[in-house]
């Protein structure tokens, strides 16, 4: 009888943490836009190689422009680069773009207010904000340099 490993790790493409379309295109553009070594790519071909609509992978490149992570030129050579070295552009800085920030609910963890109460569920919410700050914090430590070495 063979043993089964119970791997708990997802599939490859499986979703652990539920990122909206938009976030998901910009981090891929950026990805390729670290990968093309400061030589410039179009909407078009980041969004041939990706499988994404080219007119709303064009508004999610002038989001990018807009926030200074990506510069954009036009003419013969033109397409979009990185406004900076991918070293210095963390996952986090990509997804504080598109994604709402979590609010934040007075807890026992916020050192500026009593405790005044120590209810399971105050420890629950507290779990999941801490889990939340685990996961923003491995997000800025991951630069776009590390995922493409």
């Amino acid at each position: 009888m063979k043993a089964h490993m119970h791997d708990h790790r997802p599939r490859p493409g499986s979703e652990t943490v539920r990122l909206n379309k938009s976030t998901q295109y910009a981090l891929q553009s950026m990805l390729e836009l670290s990968r093309a070594g400061g030589e410039p790519r179009t909407a078009c071909e980041i969004a041939a190689r990706h499988d994404v609509p080219e007119t709303v992978l064009a508004k999610v490149l002038q989001q990018l422009v807009r926030a200074g992570l990506v510069r954009a030129s036009r003419g013969v050579g033109g397409g979009y680069r990185l406004a900076r070295p991918p070293a210095q552009i963390s996952v986090q800085d990509v997804i504080d773009l598109f994604e709402p920030p979590p609010p934040h609910e007075p807890s026992p963890w916020d050192h500026r207010l009593p405790v005044e109460t120590d209810e399971p569920r105050d420890r629950l919410r507290d779990l999941f904000y801490e889990v939340d700050e685990t996961v923003r914090a491995t997000f800025r430590s991951v630069t776009f340099d590390t995922l493409v070495r």
